[in-house]
């Protein structure tokens, strides 16, 4: 849910999340519909999309139990290096070095303040070497709280990072449309493409994020309407 979205828009839905989905079984039984519904306002759907697949595959594969180790972690649906490596380290504080955005802020500004483009190969070795391996879980907390106040207080030095980009105004977006589609489908269960179209007032728009959802699995076609998988 913290992933390019506010602290303080993420606690009240993940304490209500937490509230309709208490396991990782109730997660996975769960319809799309409701999952959807209780993401909203957090945007980035995909997310709760693959939460909700790897919640299945947790109880299919694991018995609903989460398990530690990063690489059996990064073998699931949605869980990339670094959300394995975050799970290890502050759900059971064990010690895997990681990086994300806050903590790439924090190393490139301290060890490589003259250089740009540079990797997060480059930033790892360094983050492996200095991380606090008896207290891993506070000492990652710390990094990304220190490395939120750098960017109000130097010149961002995620700039020099060779993966940096600037994020396009959602206004507009594909990923805007996506949103409004799914909105309306939590809503009511069968809505005809015309309708949808109509509403969209960008067809091209509209027929991109139709082909995208459906790809994912968001949605499907049923004779010449769409409704959430």
């Amino acid at each position: 849910m913290l992933q390019q979205t506010q602290t303080d828009r993420v606690i009240p839905k993940f304490t209500a999340f937490l509230k309709a989905f208490p396991t990782v079984s109730a997660l996975a039984r769960a319809p799309l519909s409701k999952v959807l519904i209780a993401w909203q306002g957090l945007g980035y759907n995909r997310r709760a999309r693959m939460l909700h697949v790897c919640a299945q595959e947790l109880v299919k594969r694991h018995a609903g139990v989460i398990p530690q180790d990063p690489e059996i972690l990064a073998q699931l649906p949605g869980i990339g290096p670094y959300t394995a490596r975050a799970v290890a380290v502050f759900a059971h504080n064990r010690a895997h070095a990681m990086i994300e955005t806050n903590i790439r802020r924090v190393y490139l500004h301290h060890f490589f303040p003259k250089r740009t483009a540079v990797s997060d190969a480059d930033l790892m070795p360094v983050i492996e070497k200095t991380m606090d391996r008896k207290r891993p879980r506070e000492w990652f907390s710390a990094l990304m709280d220190y490395g939120a106040s750098l960017s109000r207080t130097v010149q961002n030095p995620n700039k020099r990072s060779a993966g940096y980009t600037i994020q396009k105004p959602f206004r507009g977006s594909l990923r805007e449309m996506r949103g409004k589609i799914l909105r309306i489908l939590t809503k009511q269960k069968s809505v005809s493409l015309v309708t949808l179209r109509r509403e969209s007032h960008d067809g091209a728009r509209f027929t991109q994020a139709v082909t995208a959802l459906e790809k994912e699995g968001f949605i499907k076609r049923v004779k010449h309407s769409l409704v959430l998988v």
